[in-house]
């Protein structure tokens, strides 16, 4: 646990040091909006507000994603990339979903990798250089990791959510 928290608080860091040079280099004046959280737990149902949803983190760490899903390879993809041991996210649906589409959103290549009911899955390259996965899911409790390619390599995420195709 005390990993966790201080490779969150790495990671925190790191993305608060590129907000503030991004927020910098931005000199044109926008309204002000509220940027979804960092490592935010999910708790859903069918009809969630606001669709698409989204958190933010960092992905990257030092375990291979192999040691993290059990395996090298599943049927949404390769088990590629480095991770943190602990999840950036869990996921809890209180209903199954028919249809569900997580995805991330990153400048750099990134690789994911959802344990929950029934299994363990990995995807690399969704769409173009980013993870995701879509599908049918069950109700349940499900741990998300954001991983990189490089080791000890965090770059800066947002996940999506949606139940609209």
């Amino acid at each position: 646990m005390l990993t966790k928290v201080i490779n969150r608080g790495i990671r925190i860091s790191l993305m608060i040091a590129g907000l503030a040079i991004a927020s910098a280099m931005n000199t044109t004046s926008h309204a002000e909006e509220t940027p979804p959280p960092i490592f935010e737990d999910v708790i859903i149902g069918h009809k969630f507000s606001p669709d698409p949803l989204t958190v933010r983190g960092m992905s990257g760490g030092a375990v291979p994603g192999r040691e993290v899903a059990g395996r090298g390879e599943t049927p949404t993809g390769s088990c590629t990339g480095y991770f943190d041991e602990e999840p950036d996210h869990t996921i809890e649906l209180t209903s199954k979903f028919d249809y569900l589409k997580i995805q991330v959103e990153s400048p750099e290549d990134t690789t994911l990798i959802v344990s929950g009911p029934g299994g363990s899955w990995c995807n690399d390259d969704f769409d173009g250089k980013n993870a995701g996965m879509i599908g049918e899911w069950l109700p349940g409790t499900y741990d998300v990791w954001i991983g990189s390619y490089k080791k000890d390599s965090y770059l800066p995420y947002t996940l999506k959510i949606t139940e609209v195709k």
